[in-house]
């Protein structure tokens, strides 16, 4: 594959490729709007649940999608529908605020965006849609507290990777009995493989509907069959969500319009054309996010009053390609190129500003890859790095750690998903200078499902724990972090289940790390042993790795068969 490819020229033809961009299209279909005013639907349409999204203190988004049958491209009348929703103040709507029809378009898979203005910070509100004599599932919401307005503390949480096939969502089910403002996604919400391709360590134990996915029905049908799950449904409905993605949402590891392999560009293109689009149709994001050809605005930030700054990042879609052959290795002249970019000139530029110019008590990185220096080889003298994380991109890394220094910050928290484990780590000015300042904290949240049941510890853990004392915290088993903060504290609760591989597993807390802004770093405040946990695996860092490569033989030796046949 071509390391040097034209982005610009790419995205411009992308259009020719993939025929005309979805805004287009809606633009097109709301000339003349025919309305199916009497819609019946063969089965139950919200069969998907509701989810609101990026809340702001006087806005709110509204999802759902009509699906009567959703692992059959939805079902629903191909025509325009008319679906009513009503906002309340309370869960039994005695107090209704608002209410309105919105259209649910063909052209948008029957999927509902609304945007709900003049609300009152800082509130609770409940929401429901009805369609065709059909009412929805109730959702609760909640705004955002009022620009600059002072705060004393804030608790949400954040999820990550949650491959249908490697688990149940216990953990979501957990999630949505929380006492929580708002919760992060950060990526992974999809996997692309076809069923039974990416196998985890204990066992696939549901089965994914459909080959690899590579078509805008397939995404659909991919992002519907997750949807159905109940106690995902249940986690949406609890809480406003903030959503990016990583890579599966298209594919495993691609960079910008570089694909991971056995594709040409112009195929890949096609490919995230329709990726991206039915990730819109499926998440609660504002029209501002709605795909224009091969590109999608998903960087953006929210203020929760004057206690923290969320800059949402995008560390997929305007990246250099993976360095070194997108393989495990020592740092190179290539990975340390400091003209290759993770976030793009004008997202990196984007996040430089607003952090400079932040006067909140938090800046916070809400992003999907490891961020801080990670050797994972088998020595100091052997290391290894992964190149698609920030150790891949170390010069962009630093242009991000620099400035932070140069403003002497001490307030800085990365959230971060990906690599299906539990880590908490400092971060500092210089990774190679453990004594120099400290900047604030990463907090790396394990998966939902991906990887299976886990363990306490891995094989390799004190052997990467040794190597980065920055590192101070790793666990293997699944969950997510429930984060509360005050202005002068931050308090990340590993929440973790002990199995996925059957439903009905407990929650626990196996460990809470406080950062205070004291450059003292992360301390552990508390630690406990998993009940029904398995305690140690034989497993390590680059098992995700080849996982994934023998997913990609699978799939290599199906097209095989196929042009045999």
């Amino acid at each position: 594959m071509q390391k040097n490819v034209d982005r610009r020229g790419f995205i411009q033809g992308a259009g020719k490729i993939a025929g005309v961009s979805l805004g287009m299209v809606i633009a097109q279909s709301m000339g003349g709007i025919k309305v199916d005013a009497e819609a019946k639907f063969s089965d139950y349409p919200f069969s998907l649940g509701v989810a609101s999204g990026d809340p702001l203190p006087d806005s709110v988004v509204l999802w759902t999608r009509l699906a009567p049958k959703p692992l059959e491209g939805g079902g629903a009348p191909a025509r325009n529908i008319p679906v009513q929703w009503e906002l309340a103040k309370d869960e039994s709507f005695h107090h209704i605020v608002q209410r309105g029809t919105a259209i649910a378009r063909p052209e948008l898979a029957h999927s509902i965006h609304v945007e709900v203005e003049r609300l009152q910070s800082n509130t609770v509100y409940f929401y429901r849609f009805n369609a065709g004599g059909e009412s929805s599932q109730v959702g609760r919401t909640k705004t955002l507290p009022a620009y600059g307005s002072s705060v004393s503390s804030l608790t949400f949480a954040f999820a990550s990777c949650q491959q249908y096939e490697h688990g149940y969502y216990t953990a979501y089910k957990h999630l949505a009995k929380e006492d929580l403002d708002l919760v992060f996604h950060l990526g992974d919400y999809i996997y692309e493989y076809g069923p039974n391709e990416y196998v985890s360590g204990s066992g696939n134990v549901r089965t994914h509907s459909g080959p690899e996915i590579k078509t805008l029905t397939d995404y659909r049908n991919r992002h519907a069959q997750y949807r159905t799950d109940e106690d995902l449904q249940s986690a949406h409905a609890a809480f406003p969500w903030v959503v990016t993605w990583d890579d599966h949402e298209v594919e495993n590891n691609y960079a910008d319009v570089i694909p991971e392999k056995d594709q040409s560009v112009g195929e890949f293109i096609e490919r995230r054309i329709a990726a991206y689009q039915a990730y819109y149709e499926h998440m609660p994001l504002r029209r501002s996010s709605m795909p224009h050809g091969a590109d999608m605005q998903l960087y953006r930030s929210f203020s929760y009053g004057d206690l923290a700054n969320f800059f949402v990042l995008d560390t997929r879609q305007y990246r250099s390609d993976q360095a070194n052959g997108d393989t495990s290795s020592p740092q190179t002249p290539e990975s340390l190129d400091p003209s290759r970019t993770l976030l793009g000139e004008k997202q990196e530029a984007w996040l430089k500003e607003n952090l400079s110019n932040s006067k909140t008590k938090w800046n916070v990185l809400a992003q999907q890859i490891f961020f801080a220096k990670q050797n994972f080889g088998k020595s100091e003298d052997e290391p290894l790095y992964s190149m698609d994380g920030w150790d891949g991109y170390t010069p962009a890394r630093e242009r991000i750690t620099d400035l932070c220094a140069s403003k002497e910050m001490n307030n800085l928290i990365v959230l971060t998903g990906d690599v299906h484990a539990s880590w908490a780590s400092n971060l500092l000015a210089d990774f190679n200078d453990q004594n120099s300042r400290l900047l604030g904290a990463e907090f790396v949240g394990t998966s939902i499902t991906s990887g299976g049941n886990g363990a306490d510890k891995r094989a390799d853990t004190d052997r990467i724990l040794e190597q980065n004392p920055h590192i101070k915290f790793f666990n293997d088993y699944r969950g997510y972090v429930r984060c509360r903060v005050t202005p002068s504290q931050w308090k990340a609760d590993y929440r973790v289940v002990p199995f996925v591989t059957k439903p009905g597993a407990a929650i626990s807390t196996r460990a809470s790390f406080i950062y205070e802004k004291d450059q003292e770093g992360l301390k552990e405040l508390a630690a406990s042993i998993v009940p029904l946990g398995k305690q140690r695996s034989n497993e390590v860092e680059e098992d995700r790795y080849r996982a994934h490569n023998r997913a990609h033989e699978k799939q290599r030796k199906k097209v095989r068969e196929k042009q045999l046949n």
